[in-house]
């Protein structure tokens, strides 16, 4: 079992990455806010990752908040030369569950020197705009991380929760070599979005791509597709993803190395197109 039989994407032309990745966001406490109830499961989970390995991995300043990129420091540092690590800045936290863009220069200059003290890396590999907030101009946004970028403190751009006109306007400004929607098998509202990166080899990095258990529990509509698979409901819905474009890169995630090792057998499943359409129209 390896997330590596997943395949490979190329970030940004220079950045090599197994196509199964994994998400941090899970590794916080309630609402994700504070920090885990078992600490000691979420080092374990993330050395696990590596172990079977993922490369890719997916933080934010907002997850804890910094409680998943100290944890990743603790487990992970100092880094394998493969490692990628991408993470994001652009949303405040109040408290749990509570989210509030803030795309002013001086606040994402703020939070990217933290992120890179947090994580201990002289350069952030992959930094997402995690929210483009209505109340600054993109170009300001998206321009004080391009400022960042030729510091030497940014490798590559990219964007969150983003339309395709949404990132022709960034592109004004920067490069932008990914973007991070809302996509699963239960909600494709980003087709449009995913259908541009893939025709220009922009990577599709889908959060939420089990529906946070909907689309992994018993009653799921894959059950008995996933039985005549001998797979689990999660399996499949991460391998119609990773067949639905080149360019996908799901980042599922877990506080649990059981389910982390579930997750990552589904680099082993290959789907016909028969099976992709049936999921498909599972759901």
């Amino acid at each position: 079992m390896s997330a590596k039989n997943s395949g490979t994407f190329t970030i940004g032309g220079d950045l090599p990455v197994t196509r199964l990745g994994y998400g941090a966001m899970q590794l916080t406490g309630p609402g994700v806010w504070g920090d885990p109830k078992d600490p000691y499961e979420a080092v374990r989970v993330l050395r696990r990752a590596v172990e079977l390995g993922v490369n890719l991995i997916d933080t934010a300043d907002a997850y804890g908040p910094f409680v998943a990129d100290l944890l990743i420091k603790k487990a992970l540092h100092p880094y394998a030369d493969d490692l990628v690590i991408a993470t994001k800045a652009g949303f405040t936290r109040q408290g749990p569950g509570e989210w509030i863009p803030v795309g002013r220069p001086e606040y994402l200059r703020q939070q990217v020197e933290l992120s890179l003290r947090h994580l201990g890396v002289d350069r952030i590999d992959l930094l997402q705009l995690h929210r483009i907030d209505p109340k600054v101009p993109v170009a300001e946004q998206v321009g004080e991380l391009k400022k960042l970028q030729d510091e030497g403190k940014i490798r590559h751009i990219g964007l969150s929760e983003v339309t395709v006109g949404e990132l022709h306007e960034a592109q004004k400004t920067a490069e932008i070599v990914s973007v991070q929607n809302l996509f699963n098998l239960a909600n494709r509202d980003a087709e449009p979005l995913l259908e541009h990166a893939t025709e220009h080899g922009i990577a599709f990095i889908p959060w939420f791509p089990l529906a946070t258990g909907a689309l992994a529990g018993p009653d799921s509509p894959l059950t008995a597709l996933a039985k005549e698979h001998d797979a689990s409901p999660s399996q499949l819905a991460l391998a119609w993803l990773l067949k639905r474009s080149p360019v996908v890169l799901p980042i599922p995630g877990t506080s649990s190395v059981a389910h982390l090792e579930d997750n990552v057998a589904a680099a082993d499943i290959e789907l016909s197109a028969a099976e992709f359409d049936a999921l498909g129209e599972a759901v």
